[in-house]
């Protein structure tokens, strides 16, 4: 076995503190508290079998396997987040040791006593999903398998950590349970990206290379490893499965594992929501709507407020709520920040509403809200404009799913209930009562996504507050001369940034400053209808802009509004997002041209993506990063195995 490490340092802060990997706090709560597959009920019994019986084959009344990572002779530890590294709580330096090397390489369990039998075992989660709409079966964990849980003794937040590229599990189905290089990089970069910019995601820790591995896709490619992590890998699909075998047992012991695991108790859900008027009245509409996208109370309700029938919000009511909330708050920050995961199946929607599973991803290059990255995704069921309805048509399967136990009312908990389940007398009133829970639902998931979007947007634009005005008036004008004019999304609000309000006076004035948002080489779109015509519609916003920024901002006399609005500016628009064009430059320079100084140098601009000065490894590399997309480079598509 060989192993060789590069140099640290993905990020500009450092860890502080932490322990080692062998002192770091370990748990399983998941494989303790979930069945297991009863072909492998214990991790004894998964130990002595054969690596090669773990092949593919249907998994029923469980949630996970016992499965080892299948380990390899050779591999390389390409890279290092210290941003996760600190999350985690591993101490500095750590990832110099063998034994981080060894664990993130899947080389041994080094949570497992061989001899004693005791120890964490390593396992694969069984799901299902739909697919593009359609019922796809069981899935699970083709290339993932999970080594242990462990908690940041100084933040108290619990990590599932995963490594992705593994080997085959009983998940596999007709692949090889490997990662290439080329989705591996992908996936590393963007994780943290995400992190960074403040949108909920799942994490990256560290990239493997397995220079002996060749792994077939479209063509053979060298394997790699993601060690990953999350609060929980958990997914709509999980709950998919067990509601497509009618396995009521298994529905309700994962619904309190997410309840009381996941989200921390049932007392941490958001309390029930009263019987709503009907008054169709415009000042009651609205005020029902800032009410459902207000963070919400928690704590028990009582059985008062719960009531019963149609408008009964029993416990998993709530959950069901509290993962509804969380999800829409995820797209609006996909929404505002230009990022498309691409293949929003339910398998890949988090019941804690984090972005997971990246395969053909991008963030925007020019806007246009038809575009996909998906280049399986003929019907663009996946593009930018659909992601928020999509999510929800997945919540929706959720909900579904959870029927039976939201339309129990307060007799969920009763013992023949829970045995039998509902009586056929009761059935249409379940029914009712569930459709209710979640067109309930619904009607909050639209007003939790509005609110959390108008908040990012708000802030994205340099304003201090929102008025309704503002959505017409500067949000869709902005988008849509964007789109227009072909303007680079994440840039033009950088770049807005740097146009002094102050020097908007004269319409000339205005004119030119709009000539600030084009593409350095001056060129746009002739969609928009050319120089002439994109200098007039921008100058025409900007004196609406204007007028809401004073509005904000000119608070006191002598204030530098400009300079005020740009500090708040920067620090919420990225100067720096990891591009598709880009991904594949550091691809091709680690993969063909083995300059592994590009993959560290991509992940520093990604972990502080609002740096105004540079990140300090090679300026030229930076300023083309940040600057226009090439020609013919743009808007690219990719895989579902990239």
């Amino acid at each position: 076995m060989s192993t060789t490490t590069t140099t640290n340092g993905t990020s500009s802060s450092s860890a502080a503190g932490g322990t080692t990997l062998k002192d770091l706090p370990k748990s399983s709560v998941f494989t303790t508290n979930l069945p297991a597959d009863a072909a492998f009920p214990t991790p004894a019994d998964s130990h002595k079998a054969p690596r090669k019986t773990f092949g593919p084959r249907m998994v029923k009344e469980a949630l996970y396997t016992y499965v080892r990572p299948d380990g390899v002779d050779e591999y390389e530890l390409l890279g290092v987040s210290e941003a996760a590294m600190r999350d985690i709580g591993l101490r500095k330096g750590e990832e110099e040791t063998e034994e981080f090397r060894r664990a993130v390489a899947g080389d041994g369990i080094v949570t497992w006593d061989e001899e004693t039998g005791v120890g964490i075992y390593p396992w694969a989660q069984c799901y299902g999903g739909y697919q593009f709409g359609q019922w796809a079966g069981q899935l699970g964990d083709g290339r993932a398998i999970s080594l242990f849980e462990t908690t940041n003794p100084a933040t108290s937040k619990r990590y599932e950590i995963q490594l992705k590229g593994a080997g085959l599990t009983p998940y596999s189905r007709f692949a090889d349970g490997r990662a290439v290089l080329r989705s591996s990089i992908r996936e590393f970069i963007v994780s943290e990206a995400l992190n960074a910019l403040g949108i909920p995601t799942t994490r990256a820790l560290s990239l493997t290379l397995l220079p002996e591995t060749q792994v077939r896709r479209e063509r053979m490619e060298p394997g790699a490893i993601v060690c990953r992590f999350a609060e929980t890998w958990i997914r709509i699909g999980t709950f998919d499965l067990p509601r497509a075998r009618g396995d009521r047992k298994l529905l309700r012991q994962l619904a309190t594992y997410v309840a009381e695991h996941v989200y921390g108790g049932w007392e941490n859900l958001p309390a029930a929501i009263p019987a709503s008027s009907s008054s169709s009245d415009e000042t009651d509409s609205k005020k029902k709507e800032q009410d459902l996208a207000a963070e919400p109370s928690t704590g028990v309700p009582s059985s008062e407020t719960q009531g019963e029938g149609k408008d009964a919000q029993n416990r998993f009511t709530r959950l069901y709520r509290a993962i509804v909330r969380r999800n829409a708050k995820t797209v609006a920050a996909w929404q505002a920040y230009g990022f498309m995961n691409g293949v929003l199946n339910t398998d890949n929607t988090s019941i804690l509403g984090l972005s997971l599973d990246f395969g053909p991803f991008a963030f925007f290059d020019a806007f246009d809200p038809s575009y996909t990255p998906n280049h399986d995704d003929h019907a663009l069921r996946y593009s930018y404009k659909n992601q928020p309805s999509i999510v929800w048509w997945n919540l929706v399967r959720l909900g579904e799913a959870l029927g039976e136990l939201l339309g129990a009312g307060e007799g969920v908990d009763a013992d023949e209930f829970v045995e039998k389940g509902i009586k056929e007398e009761a059935v249409k009133q379940l029914v009712e009562t569930a459709e209710t829970a979640i067109e309930t639902a619904g009607e909050e998931y639209k007003a939790v996504f509005m609110a959390e979007y108008k908040h990012l947007m708000t802030r994205r634009l340099g304003l201090k507050t929102f008025k309704d005005q503002d959505f017409d008036s500067l949000f869709s004008e902005w988008l849509d001369l964007l789109e227009a004019h072909e303007l680079d999304f994440n840039q033009s609000f950088r770049k807005l940034a740097n146009i002094r309000v102050a020097d908007l006076v004269s319409e000339d004035a205005k004119k030119e400053a709009a000539g600030t948002l084009f593409r350095s080489d001056g060129e746009l779109s002739a969609l928009g209808g050319g120089e002439s015509a994109a200098r007039e519609r921008i100058a025409k916003w900007l004196d609406g802009y204007r007028a809401r920024v004073l509005e904000d901002w000119e608070t006191s006399p002598g204030a530098d509004v400009d300079a005020e609005r740009k500090k708040a500016m920067d620090g919420v628009n990225p100067r720096f997002v990891p591009k598709s064009w880009v991904l594949d430059e550091v691809i091709e320079a680690v993969e063909k041209k083995g300059e592994k100084g590009v993959l560290e140098g991509a992940m520093r601009m990604a972990l502080s993506p609002f740096e105004e000065e540079g990140w300090g490894w090679d300026g030229e590399i930076e300023e083309r990063w940040c600057g226009d997309v090439p020609k013919y480079r743009g808007q690219l598509q990719c895989s579902c195995s990239s």
